[in-house]
């Protein structure tokens, strides 16, 4: 490991009348801007930003320095999530959490006591149940939900939102009935006699949001409160949210200019929003110190793979007559590649399956020789089963997959039944990516997965869930080092929002943001990487989050 003795630069613009901060006696670890790890026991910012780093040295620089000791704490760059939807988890954090279900009938209870804690509520809302994991693997159905919750509208996402339980009294009001059509690029799960059973896939969900009660400020501000909450305490700084409409970027906007945000935030416009044109006319967003970033637009290509909404070239090993569906048609992708593009607006899009992965490489490079746009470090989220001759095309295209390392620990308990081995060569390769020099952006897909991301970095690290299972690690070449992983998460996060020289680490002139934590990841055994504990949480060189 290269050790740094002392790097200085004064940021001028940044100074302010203050002194400026010295933290002493840490063990520091940060990439440098080429991306090697490197230690420091030293650190001065001033101005929300880095000036120094390096030894006790320091102290003949910066003597009027304000000092502070860092008792021997580990100090590491402050996390960033590329992949996560923030108002999702504030609002999972507010409403009934199924994550811990053990079947259909143990979830339906716990809405029952959701709901009689709840009763001013018009709908009872949660998210989290997988019933991959319940006994028989099947659907759950709304009859079952009827015996818990009878009188008041019920609507369960699955944990990956791709799927939606709701009771009868919700497919009452939305008026869902035998006769009622799948939408494009949706499904509604049907008995033998073709009742809807209660069970509803991607944009068939959407027949029940009309009859949702709208969102108001109010719930915005408990929502993205509640969220930022959660992830100070998990050393998370910035999170890149993965699809957002107009009131949400709306809100953001009043948060920013209010200096209330509570992380820094890299917003993508969903491009389902009917105000898609009028907010890429508007151009980029930018506040001035960093903690609002809108140049990125969200498309939406196909479903799940727990669901079997995942796009995929041949058919589902378990279900021969499926391939999956597309959410966004594949004649609206050029027309919608060329406009997002031709506004200079990075585009991100979501595929998960073969099929949705190379119809996104497809358009890219369409869009590329007309539009233009290569240079917008353009994106494919997931990027989570990939037709083995299809991976070198994201390096050809500058493509950078962002990449969440618990789904394939999640994932593990099925991916092989879904889509068989022969397909896995190009599923969740991580390694293979970063062995052809595509960087990795990795996140967490929360509320999809967990916020944490020490458990993105064990998982990415040992390819094991979080009691060591399966013991050599799930398809264990595809494991990345600590210090890849730690990159994912920090350096190439970063670049993946055009940030790298402002987030992503701490050389000086990049804002101080920053964590302690309770143990040294890249001495302890990986398989403990996941109990890591933050201690505190700094943004701009101001504390956020201290453990209580």
């Amino acid at each position: 490991m290269k050790h740094l003795l002392f790097v200085s630069l004064i940021w001028f613009s940044s100074l302010t009348i203050g002194a400026p901060t010295h933290i002493s006696n840490v063990k520091g670890y940060t990439l440098d801007n080429n991306g090697v790890l490197i230690q420091f026991s030293n650190i001065v910012f001033d101005g929300g930003k880095v000036l120094a780093l390096g030894g006790l040295e320091i102290n003949e620089n910066y003597p009027a320095a304000t000092q502070v000791d860092g008792k021997s704490k580990v100090m590491l760059p402050g996390l960033i999530d590329s992949h996560g939807h923030v108002m999702g988890l504030g609002e999972t954090l507010l409403q009934v959490d199924l994550r811990e279900s053990k079947s259909a009938l143990d979830a339906a209870k716990m809405v029952q006591a959701y709901a009689q804690s709840q009763k001013t509520l018009p709908w009872i809302t949660g998210r989290g149940w997988n019933q991959v994991l319940w006994p028989g693997k099947q659907y759950p159905s709304a009859n079952i939900l009827d015996e818990f919750v009878k009188n008041k509208p019920v609507m369960l996402s699955r944990v990956d939102g791709h799927a939606t339980w709701v009771n009868s009294k919700a497919l009452e009001i939305a008026d869902i009935t035998k006769d009622t059509l799948d939408p494009p690029g949706g499904k509604i799960i049907r008995d033998a006699n073709g009742n809807p059973t209660g069970v509803l896939i991607d944009n068939a969900i959407d027949l029940l949001y009309e009859h949702l009660p709208k969102i108001s400020e109010a719930t915005l501000k408990s929502q993205l409160d509640a969220a930022g909450k959660q992830l100070l305490s998990e050393g998370v700084t910035s999170v890149h949210d993965a699809g957002i409409g107009k009131a949400t970027y709306n809100y953001y906007q009043k948060r920013v200019a209010e200096h209330t945000l509570p992380v820094r935030i890299y917003p993508m416009i969903g491009a389902y929003s009917p105000a898609l044109i009028e907010m890429l006319n508007a151009g980029h967003i930018q506040d001035q110190y960093d903690w609002l970033s809108i140049k990125s637009v969200k498309v939406y290509g196909d479903g799940a793979l727990g669901s079997r909404g995942a796009a995929l070239l041949k058919p589902y090993s378990d279900d021969p007559h499926n391939k999956g569906l597309l959410v966004t048609r594949e004649a609206d992708l050029k027309p919608l590649f060329d406009l997002i593009l031709g506004k200079g607006f990075q585009l991100n899009y979501h595929a998960i399956g073969d099929r949705a992965n190379r119809l996104a490489l497809n358009q890219f490079s369409d869009s590329f020789n007309g539009v233009g746009g290569k240079h917008l470090r353009n994106r494919v989220e997931h990027a989570q089963v990939i037709n083995v001759d299809d991976i070198p095309r994201f390096k050809t295209l500058n493509i950078i997959p962002a990449m969440q390392p618990t789904h394939a620990t999640s994932d593990m308990n099925m991916a092989e039944d879904r889509v068989g081995k022969e397909r896995l060569k190009g599923a969740y390769a991580w390694q293979t990516f970063l062995k052809q020099g595509t960087p990795v952006a990795f996140g967490s897909d929360f509320p999809v997965e967990l916020s944490n991301p020490f458990y993105g970095l064990h998982a990415a690290v040992t390819r094991q869930d979080r009691n060591n299972y399966p013991e050599s690690g799930w398809i264990p070449e595809e494991a990345v080092t600590v210090t890849q992983a730690f990159r994912g998460f920090t350096l190439d996060a970063a670049y993946a929002a055009h940030q790298e020289k402002i987030l992503g680490g701490l050389t000086p002139g990049k804002w101080a943001d920053f964590i302690f934590v309770d143990q040294d990841i890249f001495a302890i055994s990986t398989q403990d990487i996941w109990k890591t504990k933050v201690l505190e949480t700094w943004i701009a060189g101001e504390q956020r989050y201290k453990k209580q």
